[in-house]
């Protein structure tokens, strides 16, 4: 399907915008669906992008291209305007997601296997640098997790294996930089706030989270909500929860706990615990509307149903919705005045207006998982 066809065609030239677009990836097919957020309709959909199971998805920034990145490693850069691949590349054995620089020319993937980031021309996908995940003395490669964009052309991450945050320099990709912290045991994803200043590592190997201050780096990485589960009976986590939809609301960030069916709140700059909000389950994603005054949570199997909303004034649940089977993510209009769900087991997204909570439209969509607007491209972190 073309949206912007060809002179050789002699068919009119249809001009359009980008910043209504999106995607939303159909994990079981390999497929994403180009959708339009204005008439909540599905545009045209683009096949052979691989493994799509825990894909991620950022954007050029004249959001004219999706970079998808597989599970499987493969890294495509995809059309939004003619709906077709521009280009791919297989750069890793196991892959995890991505992230693009500040000025808009890097991208950078994070990969298990190997170990380590890599990052590319987002105009060709050359390979520029490649800045393995070692460690110790035997020189092992560790798994990278929670990758973020900075300032500068700098890329926060974590190293699973190694306990450790790294942040990486690559102003000069040819010659890249890397700073070393040592974070809390196995930090499993992590979140930047939207100015860029602090990183958030959850971790899996003990209770708390490891944060680093970005605008004073030579302080180290602290520990914040220490043992917040301690004494009490941890529950078995059935998904890890994820962070990188970070919500910072009201001053706040909410957070979900692991294992635990709590999303906890804490307040910027003292990164004290001011509240806990009990939640029907594990969450998953706590995503902030974009005006900050609400927060929507998913949860993990066996509640992977349910959806339920958190105001930031009274800090309590204010509704509880069932969109369908199996939510696995939830994307915000721009200024956030609909929300996009994704149930996979019923093969369809569902749209809420989030004024009134009400349904307004569903698409058909094979086994959909993540769900992603251009307007991302230009945000911190995302």
């Amino acid at each position: 399907m073309l949206l912007l066809s060809a002179c050789a065609s002699q068919q009119p030239v249809v001009l359009r915008g980008t910043g209504d677009l999106g995607v939303v990836v159909e994990r079981a097919t390999g497929q994403l669906q180009v959708i339009e957020t204005t008439h909540r309709r599905a545009l045209a959909q683009v096949s052979g992008l691989g493994d799509l199971s825990h894909a991620s998805v950022v954007f050029s920034r004249d959001s004219r291209y999706a970079y998808v990145f597989g599970r499987d490693g493969g890294l495509t850069k995809v059309d939004l305007l003619t709906a077709t691949i521009a280009n791919r590349v297989v750069q890793a054995g196991n892959a995890i997601g991505g992230a693009i620089s500040q000025d808009g020319r890097i991208l950078v993937a994070q990969n298990y296997e190997p170990g380590g980031i890599k990052a590319f021309d987002a105009g060709t996908l050359e390979l520029l640098a490649d800045v393995p995940a070692t460690y110790g003395p035997d020189g092992k490669r560790s798994k990278v997790v929670g990758l973020a964009d900075l300032p500068g052309n700098r890329f926060v991450y974590s190293l699973f294996d190694a306990n450790e945050i790294r942040v990486t320099d690559l102003s000069d990709p040819g010659h890249p930089k890397t700073e070393r912290y040592p974070s809390g045991k196995q930090p499993y994803d992590a979140l930047v706030t939207p100015d860029g200043r602090y990183y958030i590592a959850g971790l899996f190997g003990e209770d708390g989270l490891s944060m680093l201050d970005l605008w004073h780096p030579e302080l180290g990485v602290r520990t914040i909500l220490p043992g917040y589960g301690r004494g009490e009976q941890a529950l078995p986590v059935y998904k890890m929860p994820h962070l990188r939809g970070w919500a910072v609301a009201a001053g706040r960030a909410y957070l979900p706990a692991i294992g635990r069916h709590e999303v906890l709140v804490v307040e910027l700059g003292s990164w004290k615990e001011v509240a806990r909000i009990p939640v029907k389950s594990q969450p998953v994603f706590v995503m902030a509307r974009p005006d900050g005054r609400e927060v929507w949570v998913n949860f993990a199997f066996p509640d992977n149903g349910w959806v339920q909303v958190i105001d930031t004034i009274q800090n309590s649940i204010v509704d509880t919705l069932q969109p369908g089977r199996a939510i696995l993510h939830m994307e915000f209009a721009p200024k956030g005045e609909e929300v996009w769900v994704s149930a996979r087991d019923d093969n369809k997204v569902v749209i809420y207006g989030t004024a009134k909570r009400d349904k307004r439209a569903e698409l058909p969509a094979a086994s959909p998982s993540g769900i992603f607007f251009t307007s991302r491209a230009f945000r911190t972190g995302f």
